[in-house]
Formats: C-alpha cells, structure tokens, sequence
C-alpha cells in the first residue's frame, strides 16, 4: 500500500482494505488505530479471528448464522413454524427482526439469482426451501427477495417452483411510497407499485 510504512502495518492495512466499504484511506486510519491500542485489545481481536470460522457457522434448517446445528430463532418455541420468510441474506433477516413484527421462521438464499454474475439457482439455497415446503409444514412462505430486476425474477422463479404445493400460500412483500415521502418526488417505478399495491380502507 506504502512503501513509506513499516511493512507490518502495511500488510495490516492491506489486509484490511479487502473489507467492503473500505478504501485504502479508511484502511490506514484503522491500522493506525490498532497501533495505538493497548496490546491486549490487539490480542483480543486476532484471538476473536481465530475460532471465529470454527464456532460460527449457519443453521441446517434455515441458512441463519449459528453456533449450532439450530439457529436460535428455529430453536425458539415461541416463534411460528408454518411461516417462514424468505430473504437475500442474513443482513435482510436482522433487518426484519429490528422491526419486531414478525414471529415465524426464515429462510435465507445466501444470494439472488444473477445470470450476468453467474449466480443461477444451483448457487442458492432454493432446493432446500422447495424440499422445506414439500414436508407441509409450512403454511405461508412470504418473499422478502429484494425490490429489483434480480429480486423478482428469484422471487418469481421460486413461485414457479412452488405453486402446485397443496395447501401453501405465497406472499411477497408489499413496496410502494415510504412514510413521510412527497408524492412529486417518488420515482415512477415505486409510485407504480404503490397504487398496485392498494389496499381497502
């Protein structure tokens, strides 16, 4: 990166300059930072690494981040196992659970089909949901893919794979105007789904 730094805290920085979001800039200030620590957070961390691959891994059953064979929310009793929402990423997944409105279960793809990236289904966690689906025990699947090109083609690929399962309602998510948004200011494509997305008062 430098070849005015020393080369350990080069290497630091360059390692942490893979990380999404961080530039070279932001990777020097963080390598900075480390070097200013006390010794023992810098311990700390690399110990953290360490058994970080070896003690978190993902859940059989949903794909959610896990320290077992069971994620905590599949494990938890209280949650409804006859609805499970299907998301992107775990990323998505800790978003809904923030918003406290939902007590089922998950089902995370680990990505979205993508032919020009070369995602297609075999890369996704689809086979596993369409196998979760045939047991019938789910009652409604909601698709929580994202509101895009690629989001609804994976949302509508799975449909296509699940409509003749007896007895299993599919919902996608709802989108259209944010609260507190201005009508003249909305994009056409998000005012579009808005007034398709209309519901009865």
């Amino acid at each position: 990166m430098s070849e005015q730094l020393p080369p350990a805290l080069d290497h630091v920085a360059q390692l942490l300059g893979r990380f999404p979001g961080v530039g070279q800039r932001s990777a020097l200030r963080l390598a900075f930072h480390l070097l200013r620590r006390p010794r023992e957070e810098s311990a700390q961390l690399a110990d953290a690494l360490s058994v970080l691959h070896d003690s978190v891994g993902f859940c059989s059953q949903c794909g959610h981040l896990s320290g077992a064979e069971l994620c905590e929310i599949c494990n938890d009793p209280r949650r409804d196992p006859s609805l499970v929402c299907v998301v992107e990423g775990v990323p998505d997944l800790l978003a809904i659970e923030a918003t406290g409105e939902f007590g089922g279960h998950y089902h995370v793809l680990h990505g979205i089909l993508s032919p020009l990236r070369g995602v297609g289904p075999s890369s996704l966690r689809i086979a596993e949901l369409v196998e979760r689906a045939g047991q019938g025990h789910i009652e409604e699947l909601i698709l929580a893919t994202p509101i895009s090109v690629e989001g609804e083609a994976t949302a509508a690929y799975i449909k296509s794979l699940l409509t003749r399962t007896p007895d299993l309602l599919l919902s996608r998510i709802a989108s259209g105007v944010p609260q507190g948004s201005e009508l003249e200011y909305i994009d056409q494509g998000t005012l579009g789904r808005a007034l398709k997305a209309r519901t009865t008062l």
